[in-house]
């Protein structure tokens, strides 16, 4: 098909991109006309064999880690080139779940762009910067795009990661911005299309587990506290002294999750045995189906 949906992924957010996978269909009008596709970090070994060599982000550097929550995130720019640079791909994180139909998305009009995210931040400093957990894409137009050459440049120094994951070296006039209810961050209301668990801390398949990604770079611009930051990843592990992952402040937004988590059960998409699988590798909460057996089952279809 010439329209594509794209779920990059890694192990540790494997069950939020098989949910996400099927609320795409489920709430889709149109599900029989595009494509649904997992872009996986075991299947680009370039990834791989970075593992503990220090690129440039943000300014400084950072250790290149695989078993970070979000080492799939170079992988965003990989659509165009798995489309042979034909016709139009969406690719989304794999904590982002529809409410509201995709095909809507595949389909608009995108005004001559090459590109499309909603604004990343308010601030009028970064008003150019977009987030790209949600892109829509015209593959054609994005025949330059190479990602595995571009992840290797952060290694080199020669491009920072920061400002890839905005576009930051993207020609702006190719660059269109999305309504934020293309990518709602962490907020669900009847304008919702894509809700996305983007405050890591408190996705609500994680509640009560260990924290085990590497948190923002917060500390950079204070010296004494980048620096008690550096010792405690060196004292104590990369994850170490970060605390647990919280209950979600929303719970409408936890019960969708394990409103469609119940229905992947049922009809098969998610298995009880791999549902346990990642409960034992602390990819999903220990608690999770007592939480299915309270959680109230979903209307039909998410308005």
């Amino acid at each position: 098909m010439d329209k594509c949906v794209f779920i990059h992924t890694n192990e540790r957010q494997w069950l939020g991109a098989l949910v996400a996978e099927y609320s795409f269909r489920r709430n889709s009008a149109n599900a029989n006309k595009f494509d649904i596709r997992f872009i996986h970090t075991k299947d680009y070994p370039y990834l791989a064999e970075k593992e503990g060599k220090p690129f440039l982000r943000g300014g400084t550097t950072r250790v290149w880690r695989m078993d970070d929550l979000q080492s799939f995130t170079p992988m965003r720019f990989l659509p165009p080139k798995l489309m042979n640079h034909q016709g139009r791909a969406v690719v989304t994180d794999p904590d982002i779940f529809a409410v509201g139909d995709i095909y809507e998305l595949l389909t608009r009009d995108m005004d001559g762009k090459a590109v499309m995210g909603r604004h990343r931040s308010g601030k009028a400093e970064k008003a150019s910067q977009v987030a790209t957990s949600v892109l829509l894409m015209d593959c054609e137009k994005l025949t330059h795009w190479q990602p595995e050459k571009e992840f290797d440049e952060l290694f080199r120094f020669e491009k920072d990661y920061k400002e890839w994951m905005v576009l930051g070296y993207q020609d702006p006039d190719t660059v269109g911005y999305l309504e934020n209810w293309w990518n709602d961050f962490d907020h669900l209301d009847d304008n919702t299309r894509l809700l996305h668990n983007t405050k890591r801390k408190t996705q609500p398949w994680k509640t009560g587990l260990p924290v085990d990604f590497t948190p923002a770079d917060k500390f950079k611009e204070y010296s004494l506290l980048a620096s008690a930051n550096r010792l405690r990843a060196k004292v104590f592990g990369e994850y170490g002294l970060l605390g647990r992952y919280k209950e979600h402040p929303d719970p409408r937004q936890e019960a969708l999750f394990f409103g469609l988590l119940k229905e992947c059960l049922e009809c098969g998409q998610v298995s009880e045995q791999l549902l346990r699988d990642e409960m034992r590798k602390n990819h999903v909460r220990h608690d999770a189906f007592e939480v299915l057996e309270r959680t109230p089952s979903l209307k039909s279809r998410q308005a």
